[in-house]
């Protein structure tokens, strides 16, 4: 069965990840991403082939079609997709950046419990409501 909107996985567990599915979820107003934690039960369904480790390493998002987009990869496809963060996907698409953000976004990766504490993403994620579907 084919999806309508395209689907990023996250890793509820992490608050800078959360915090990050969250903002994006408020900047996507044509309603193209459905976000889904890593624990739900459909992520088996959605992306039978991604291991559990690759996952919990990045965001993942997955196309109608199937085609999965990975870490800053994903951020930029949705980038493309998503008025408010257009700047930043064009920014992406500029020859030599996508692998420094790759880089910086595997470093993030390794480093998000850290950098959550530091920015403060708990907090955050708890004044920040997650957005319901319409």
């Amino acid at each position: 069965m084919k999806r309508a909107k395209h689907v990023l996985l996250f890793d509820s567990e992490c608050p800078l990840c959360t915090f990050q599915s969250r903002s994006l979820a408020w900047m996507d107003w044509l309603g193209k991403v459905e976000m889904i934690p890593l624990n739900d039960p459909r992520t088996a369904e959605i992306a039978p082939d991604i291991t559990r480790e690759d996952l919990l390493e990045a965001i993942h998002c997955i196309t109608p079609e199937n085609e999965i987009h990975r870490g800053a990869r994903a951020i930029r496809f949705l980038g493309m997709r998503i008025p408010l963060l257009l700047p930043v996907g064009l920014f992406l698409w500029i020859p030599g950046v996508i692998w420094i953000a790759e880089k910086v976004y595997a470093f993030v990766s390794k480093h998000r419990l850290f950098f959550s504490k530091i920015f403060g993403c708990k907090g955050a994620c708890a004044i920040m409501p997650e957005k319901k579907e319409s």
